[in-house]
């Protein structure tokens, strides 16, 4: 689903009328779909299904009239309550009477009681009162209408379903802001394009769930073809999951090695390990402090293991060697889980980097490490494609150049308080404006940022970005980052490209997040390992 903005749409409408797609064709296929997606939404055994279309005067009110011309010919009672349109010699309204619609002046209705009447027996509420081009204030004329829908649906114990064409009435589009007597919608259909408003507060919560109908656009209008941005659904994601042939072995769906972990963050590791296999990778490596490896081994039999030397409890800067000679194997990496700050874990993400091995120390030599010696230059052996997240990130901002020393293609995955280390940005900043945010800083580093809370944006360099559909308070909890990355290596370690891995791999945890707070019944309740456990169930979907 594209991404666009109220600008954006109206340029992009304009080329496709100059081009031959006329303003009256779009707006015929925007309601024949919105018409299609109400009879999805509204079952019937019987044949009295009714919809109450609020109609406006813009083309939000066009498309409703549209869609109740067609609802009524299906056999519908279709009745269109006018809000400051006028009825004379509008086609649109001479169409819907001819199929049996009713008409209905707001003018002639001073104290709404057949709004309200109409309201009680609706089966479905189109809300096209004001379109996407509306800003704030909401004139008290349109306001006492919404206002009294809202009153006529809080008096119901089985209200209408109401459905917001391309927007509910009273919101913007580009900001997110609403009025009070905006009324929530159980489905917002967008026309073509979801409009960058509705993923914001308070407008999310009006618009209920977002659909999307095809207007006639195609990529011959370059306007339309040029909409880098969009929205991740079911779709975009199916296309992204690799093919899972039967005759394929572990070595089909790669390696992925996951260096995380100290001792005092014990859990990371195995979140991310466990999310990694959960997404469908053929092999996990864990190469973590050997404290970590004894707690966790026991937990985690499906894992090999790599041991890393130590300088009480974390990740030594002599690890660097032994990781890259891990290398072999791997088909993607992923390192900061659980790391901490200290300098020693600093040492290894430089030497690790830069391709160097460091002088090994005897405090804490585990296993693999070679004999004491000198620093010494070597050529990087080649990192995996990388993944970097947590404590990883906030080591990198102390890097100096660190963007210019990772390989093509790391994935970085911050919230927004990693996000402000590496950029230096306030928080606030950041928030006010994430998709930018996002899509400066990929284009600046030259790598796929992860900016991840309400809404996670995934942005590239090259300008492309995609919004998380999903808010939830169910993934505000520790350790549901570590899931995230590691569901983001273990696709990566499968083969599929940077951008599409944040993709797939931040939608399937989100939909995760919204599965376990149904399954554990309230979402302060839920837990990582919760969020882990319903990746299957999201996976079972496609």
């Amino acid at each position: 689903m594209k991404l666009a903005t109220v600008a954006e749409m109206r340029a992009i409408e304009q080329e496709a009328d100059a081009n031959g797609l006329s303003y009256a064709q779009m707006m015929g296929n925007a309601g024949h779909g919105l018409a299609d997606e109400i009879q999805l939404l509204v079952y019937s055994e019987d044949d009295e299904r009714e919809a109450l279309g609020l109609v406006g005067p813009g083309n939000n009110g066009g498309d409703t009239l549209v869609a109740l011309t067609h609802l009524a010919a299906d056999g519908w009672r279709a009745r269109a309550y006018l809000v400051r349109r006028k009825p004379e010699s509008d086609a649109l309204v001479e169409r819907l009477k001819k199929e049996g619609g009713e008409i209905i002046l707001a003018e002639s209705d001073a104290n709404f009681d057949k709004l309200s009447a109409f309201v009680s027996t609706a089966d479905v509420i189109l809300d096209g009162v004001l379109g996407t081009g509306f800003q704030l204030p909401l004139k008290v004329e349109i306001a006492r209408v919404l206002a009294a829908v809202n009153q006529a649906v809080a008096e119901l114990s089985w209200p209408p379903h109401v459905v917001a064409v391309d927007c509910p009435s009273g919101v913007d589009s580009d900001t997110g802001e609403a009025a009070e007597d905006a009324i929530p919608a159980s489905v917002t259909v967008c026309m073509a394009a979801i409009k960058p408003g509705l993923l914001k507060f308070p407008a999310f919560e009006l618009a209920g769930e977002l659909r999307v109908v095809d207007i006639g656009l195609t990529d011959e209008v370059k306007s339309w073809k040029k909409i880098k941005h969009a929205v991740a659904d079911e779709e975009i994601v199916e296309d992204i999951l690799p093919l899972r042939p039967a005759d394929a072995h572990k070595g089909t769906f790669g390696t992925a090695l996951i260096a995380a972990g100290s001792i005092n963050y014990t859990g990371a590791p195995l979140l991310a390990g466990k999310a990694a296999y959960r997404i469908g990778a053929g092999l996990v490596q864990m190469a973590v402090p050997s404290p970590v490896q004894i707690t966790l081994a026991g937990h985690f039999p499906e894992a090999t293991w790599i041991m890393l030397p130590q300088e009480m409890g974390v990740i030594a800067g002599t690890a660097a060697d032994v990781l890259q000679k891990n290398f072999g194997r791997a088909t993607a990496l992923l390192i900061g889980p659980g790391f901490g700050t200290e300098d020693a874990t600093k040492e290894f993400i430089v030497n690790l980097l830069m391709g160097k091995s460091s002088p090994k120390k005897s405090a804490g030599r585990i296993g693999f490490v070679h004999s004491e010696g000198d620093t010494k230059e070597e050529t990087n052996a080649g990192i995996p494609p990388l993944v970097v997240d947590a404590d990883g990130l906030r080591l990198l901002a102390k890097i100096d150049g660190w963007a210019k020393l990772l390989p093509a293609d790391t994935i970085l995955t911050p919230h927004p308080g990693e996000m402000a280390a590496l950029t230096g940005l306030e928080k606030d900043a950041i928030q006010a404006d994430r998709l930018a945010t996002a899509l400066k800083s990929a284009k600046e580093w030259g790598h796929v940022v992860v900016l991840k809370g309400a809404f996670t944006v995934i942005a590239a360099p090259d300008g492309r970005a995609t919004l998380i559909p999903v808010a939830t308070p169910a993934l505000a909890r520790a350790g549901t980052g570590d899931v995230l990355a590691g569901l983001i290596v273990g696709l990566r370690a499968q083969g599929v490209e940077a951008y599409e891995a944040a993709v797939a791999g931040a939608w399937v945890h989100a939909q995760a997040g919204l599965y376990a707070a149904e399954k554990v019944g309230a979402e302060a309740s839920v837990m990582a390992g919760d969020v882990l456990d319903a990746v299957a169930d999201v996976l079972s979907g496609f």
